[in-house]
């Protein structure tokens, strides 16, 4: 059997351990919080390397995107030395493949985007691919990035506009402690609305679900929410907040989704822990598992 780590600078209520089996193999996949210590994090993955197959690095990224260029954390840099013989990957390589697909798939067999609809996106440096992926559909945009990265009221509104700011801001964002970036360890568990006009102003609230539960308020009534890891508590949560459609671009294993850190190491995996995997290989073992968005009506 293989073994697939995600080990998180989130908390570890969200912990959960699943065992499936895909083309024939069994793979045992768990998540392991460190509730926002690094140090912690550090050893973990110290203790484990080579004795799993594949790493997910959750609750941060390795990389940033200014649209084409790509910048790396410092933070993210001295935690994946930790990984001296397994492969470690931060789920990257999947927001630019399966969150691409998923708004493709979206887009072709839902009326989703029939109608142009307005989208915040909380962070196109983060989900370029989606991004991308929801400028074709249509979709009019706003994106997050100024607002919920650096707590600024400046929503931008196209791609372009951004990548010529995230080049001047990036290299600068990357040395700053992760934490003052993202909610990580009890953070993740809090909900501490910010600018929630622009979360009312838009159809769909789209990117990564712990700046959706930390910054959005507490309802949003017919709302449709398109992110990735989502526990039961979280569906719960946003059924109680009046939100109308949960989609999830990852699939449900036992009772939550994934983050894509760790369904990006389990392909990792299966591709016989090849670490350098390109966009083409992502699709093509992407295309053999088939997999689609899930999408629960709240």
């Amino acid at each position: 059997m293989k073994y697939v780590v995600g080990i998180s600078l989130g908390s570890s209520t969200r912990d959960h351990v699943v065992t499936v089996e895909l083309k024939g193999e069994k793979y045992k996949i768990e998540r392991i919080g460190t509730n926002g210590n690094m140090r912690k994090m550090v050893e973990k993955i110290s203790e484990l390397d080579g004795k799993v197959d594949a790493f997910g690095l959750g609750g941060m990224d390795i990389y940033v995107y200014a649209v084409d260029r790509r910048y790396t954390f410092r933070d993210a840099k001295r935690i994946i030395k930790a990984a001296r013989k397994t492969p470690i990957v931060d789920g990257s390589g999947l927001k630019n493949t399966l969150e691409r697909r998923a708004i493709e798939y979206l887009a072709e067999h839902t009326d989703l985007f029939r109608e142009p609809r307005k989208v915040l996106l909380m962070s196109a440096m983060d989900r370029l691919g989606m991004a991308q992926a929801l400028e074709k559909a249509g979709a009019i945009m706003t994106y997050g990035d100024i607002p919920y990265v650096l707590g600024l009221p400046v929503p931008l509104t196209s791609l372009n506009t951004l990548a010529v700011i995230a080049r001047l801001i990036a290299p600068l964002v990357c040395q700053l402690p992760f934490t003052m970036i993202y909610p990580t360890g009890d953070k993740q568990t809090v909900n501490k609305p910010r600018f929630p006009r622009y979360f009312e102003q838009n159809d769909i609230i789209a990117g990564d679900f712990h700046f959706i539960h930390r910054y959005m308020p507490a309802e949003l009534p017919g709302k449709t929410i398109i992110t990735n890891t989502v526990t039961l508590s979280d569906v719960d949560f946003l059924r109680n907040s009046k939100v109308k459609t949960l989609i999830t671009t990852t699939p449900e294993m036992e009772g939550r989704s994934f983050g894509t850190n760790v369904m990006e190491a389990l392909l990792v995996c299966m591709a016989g822990g090849n670490q350098e995997l390109t966009e083409e290989h992502y699709n093509h073992l992407l295309v053999e598992l088939d997999l689609k968005p899930r999408i629960l009506d709240l």
